[in-house]
């Protein structure tokens, strides 16, 4: 009876654990969503000068282009320092922390969002939704974020971002660069918001980045709670007695 039970714990852990990994990462209806991710991003140009900061010993020049503030919702993410991500790597490339596919304004309020699939990889996000609703979805009010910083305090509030969430940041549309090693590199940004394919992508250096409202509901402490279940249900069952036969 005993083993029967733990059995039942471990395959009802593990149905637990899938329903949970699979609910985590969906995006929240649309009466959840603040009143400010309905706005567009506001940009206005800035004369700044160029300036230097240094990340784990590489020296970047920084060149704010507009000043830029975004309320959104997360629909897909790239974390620069993923172990398959070679090219950051390669390019010395530590200042870009995350790269955050948000949508807003009229894809919410339509609440087309929740009708498509979202995906990023090193360097852009992709959507795909059914032919019938294409015309609906608004290419314009999604966009794809190089976030940059120098601080660790708002690098480690980036890394906690999850599908689902809604966010704030402000700062810099900017240029960096640097020359670490002989090895120059550059990275620009776009400056609209209708541009697709290569180089269409928004780079900002953040001065304030914030989650206002975390997605999944209870799902991700949900998937922890099916994870400890699991394990316990393995250790009971090899420290349960052997069954033998009178």
């Amino acid at each position: 009876m005993a083993k029967r039970l733990v059995q039942i714990l471990f395959f009802g852990s593990l149905l637990l654990l899938a329903v949970a990994l699979w609910k985590k990462d969906e995006l929240p209806q649309f009466p959840q969503l603040q009143q400010a991710l309905m706005n567009e991003p506001e940009q206005v140009p800035v004369k700044r000068a160029a300036f230097d900061t240094i990340v784990n010993g590489v020296t970047y020049t920084i060149q704010p282009l507009y000043a830029y503030d975004l309320y959104g919702l997360v629909v897909s993410l790239h974390d620069a320092k993923t172990w398959w991500d070679s090219v950051h790597l390669e390019w010395n490339d530590h200042l870009n922390v995350m790269d955050l596919c948000v949508v807003w304004g009229n894809n919410l309020r339509r609440g087309i969002y929740k009708e498509a699939e979202y995906s990023s990889n090193e360097f852009e996000c992709h959507f795909r939704i059914g032919a019938g609703l294409r015309h609906v979805f608004d290419p314009a009010a999604l966009s794809n974020n190089h976030l940059l910083s120098d601080n660790p305090r708002i690098a480690s509030a980036m890394r906690k971002v999850r599908p689902g969430d809604q966010i704030h940041f402000r700062g810099y549309l900017a240029e960096y660069s640097h020359n670490h090693n002989g090895r120059p590199f550059h990275r620009g940004t776009s400056i609209v918001r209708n541009d697709t394919g290569n180089r269409a992508c928004e780079t900002v250096f953040v001065e304030d980045f914030e989650i206002l409202q975390p997605g999944g509901g209870p799902w991700h402490a949900i998937v922890w709670v099916a994870v400890f279940l699991i394990a316990v249900s393995v250790i009971a069952w090899f420290r349960l007695p052997l069954s033998t036969n009178a």
